[in-house]
């Protein structure tokens, strides 16, 4: 499906507003806009420089924009806090796993959870009934998790001792965990053999429409993104430099130039 068919009639889940990013003299990003619909899969691309990371860490709260705004069904996220993003549905992976490395899969996936509960010390430290039950909710969901990624034979295993493509899934879990609505995932294929590759791609196509979420995907490999992408936008300096259906911007010229090199390089 593409963004176009998911649009109709409809508002977009996430809109970015004219979003310029400067550190000191850099400009980062320099008035970055597009939509993302329910349901999409996104793929943004550029080089390195591009503003690709700066971009989702303004989406996950961990830079504040210059100018311009984004907005989550409408209402701007600017005003919120990072520790506050997850709770209105929006959960990340990182370019470097970022593991709890001597907690094991298990309660490294029920980290992730934490947002969706509540809690005080007194009616934790008493265990009372309510407190109880939210445990064994939270419990039930994280082996649904690890079933769905195939990580159950490694639930009680140390994180630190896996190998670099199931900590990349245990990530993944931990995200998911937390029920987001719009899923960012920042150079998932990194590391990760030619099969592994393709065995990631058919993934997170299933998790959009399995788990009915939206994804945002940063990723260079570009065999991933043109495979599973319903829309792309490519940046370069800091700019948009095209947006559209991977055919599109696989053949746009500019983005030929800029990234996917051109027959006279």
């Amino acid at each position: 499906m593409t963004q176009a068919q998911l649009a109709q009639g409809t508002s977009p889940l996430l809109a970015v507003r004219d979003v310029s990013v400067v550190f000191g003299g850099i400009v980062a990003l320099n008035g970055v806009s597009f939509d993302m619909h329910k349901g999409a899969i996104l793929g943004l691309i550029g080089p390195n420089g591009a503003g690709k990371t700066t971009l989702f860490n303004c989406l996950s709260r961990l830079y504040q924009p210059s100018s311009g705004d984004i907005l989550m069904e409408g209402v701007s996220i600017l005003s919120r806090p990072p520790h506050r993003i997850a709770e209105i549905g929006i959960g990340r992976t990182f370019q470097n796993v970022a593991l709890f490395p001597n907690l094991s899969v298990m309660d490294n996936v029920r980290v992730g959870a934490h947002s969706k509960t509540s809690g005080d010390i007194i009616s934790d430290s008493l265990r009372l009934a309510w407190v109880r039950r939210s445990e064994a909710s939270i419990n039930k969901k994280v082996h649904e998790i690890l079933a769905y990624l195939d990580l159950e034979e490694v639930a009680h295993t140390t994180v630190s001792g896996l190998p670099f493509g199931t900590q990349k899934r245990v990530e993944l879990a931990r995200a998911l965990a937390a029920d987001p609505k719009i899923l960012l995932l920042d150079e998932p294929a990194g590391g990760l053999n030619h099969e592994e590759v393709y065995v990631l791609g058919d993934l997170i196509r299933r998790i959009r429409d399995d788990r009915h979420m939206t994804v945002l995907l940063v990723e260079h490999h570009m065999g991933l993104v043109m495979s599973i992408a319903d829309h792309v936008v490519a940046l370069n300096f800091g700019k948009k430099l095209a947006e559209g259906t991977p055919a599109q911007v696989q053949a746009d010229p500019d983005v030929i130039k800029a990234y996917l090199g051109s027959k006279d390089q």
